[in-house]
């Protein structure tokens, strides 16, 4: 990747609770581009993991604007498979806490990948 596309990765997208992605929208966080498309993506009861996979897909393949793809611990679980394989540098997939749900390191994947860099 060209370091002129790393440049036009500008924009944090977040996936999540209602919670966690209206706290990011009054931060600033919140995006829609021309086409409607939006940077964050919330998550009900209704909500299915293939819903969230393909907020996750759109955001880490399709988007070359997005640099950091924000997601609650809790729906990182629910698509574990696509959060381990996602190796790419850009956009980088960090999880975070929701409010009902704390922050787990032991199911954190990049934690996980530094600790066997490491040899812990």
């Amino acid at each position: 990747m060209s370091s002129q596309s790393y440049r036009e990765r500008t924009l944090v997208s977040v996936i999540g609770d209602d919670d966690t992605v209206t706290g990011m929208l009054l931060a600033g966080t919140g995006q829609v581009n021309e086409n409607g498309d939006k940077n964050f993506f919330i998550i009900t009861q209704k909500t299915t993991d293939e819903q969230i996979a393909e907020a996750f897909d759109d955001y880490t393949t399709k988007r070359k604007d997005i640099a950091i793809v924000l997601i609650n611990q809790f729906a990182a679980e629910r698509i574990r498979d696509r959060i381990e394989n996602h190796v790419q540098a850009f956009p980088a997939v960090l999880e975070i806490p929701s409010k009902d749900d704390p922050y787990d390191p032991e199911k954190d994947s990049i934690l996980r990948r530094v600790r066997k860099i490491i040899g812990e």
